[in-house]
């Protein structure tokens, strides 16, 4: 089976899963057909996407413990990687979004097409099992991280500031959440982290996680310059 553009939108037009795996629930509001919108296939396909990834590294990484399994793991399975997955299967132009979405940028929106990704594993694993949910999952999703498979995934922006100012300062650095954003269903994050009660970097996301990070990584960059 091929995975592509046009095996998508064969699937969408025969199998009510798949269609199903398309629907925001922004659109519900604008239609009077009785459908329900892909959040219990996100819910569905994010347990199946952990399974399969966990299998998989566990089998590739054999001589990690745990915890370094769990950070590989999270470092895959975290929202620009499956946007980025989505990307490439063009999964935005079968989005049906509300207009307000649309004119938004929703079909561009790395929160949402992460998440679509996972409602289309829900649609997949449903309608043929886990062999071909997997099967996608190492056609559409390893090959972006073959060389951290491999090698094991980097360090993360806040190990590396946490390394940074423990070696300089004896501290550790400290995140507030600054601001929160943008609808529930896609809320954003703004995060600033602080040394010696000074703001050293800020970033945003759509996760507190994800906006920690980014801070870090701003913060590291001006650290780097002061020396």
């Amino acid at each position: 089976m091929v995975f592509d553009e046009a095996w998508l939108n064969k699937k969408i037009s025969e199998d009510q899963n798949f269609k199903t795996a398309f629907i925001h629930r922004s659109f519900l509001n604008e239609t009077t057909e009785k459908i329900e919108s892909n959040e219990r296939l996100e819910f569905l396909g994010d347990s199946v996407l952990s399974l399969i990834i966990s299998t998989f590294i566990f089998a590739k990484r054999k001589e990690d413990d745990e915890g370094s399994l769990t950070n590989l793991r999270s470092y895959i399975v975290k929202t620009p990687s499956l946007a980025k997955a989505s990307q490439k299967l063009k999964i935005g132009q079968f989005l049906r979004l509300s207009k307000g979405e649309e004119i938004s940028g929703g079909r561009e929106n790395i929160q949402l097409l992460a998440n679509t990704y996972e409602a289309l594993l829900g649609a997949i694993f449903l309608s043929f099992g886990l062999e071909e949910t997997t099967k996608f999952v190492e056609e559409t999703l390893i090959p972006i991280f073959e060389e951290e498979i491999e090698k094991g995934p980097p360090k993360d922006a806040k190990s590396l500031l946490q390394e940074y100012t423990q070696f300089q300062t004896k501290q550790s650095p400290k995140y507030k959440i600054l601001e929160t954003k943008g609808p529930d269903h896609a809320k954003m994050f703004v995060v600033g982290v602080f040394l010696q009660g000074k703001q050293i970097g800020q970033g945003q996301g759509s996760s507190k996680q994800e906006a920690e990070e980014e801070a870090a990584s701003k913060a590291l960059g001006v650290l780097s310059k002061q020396g």
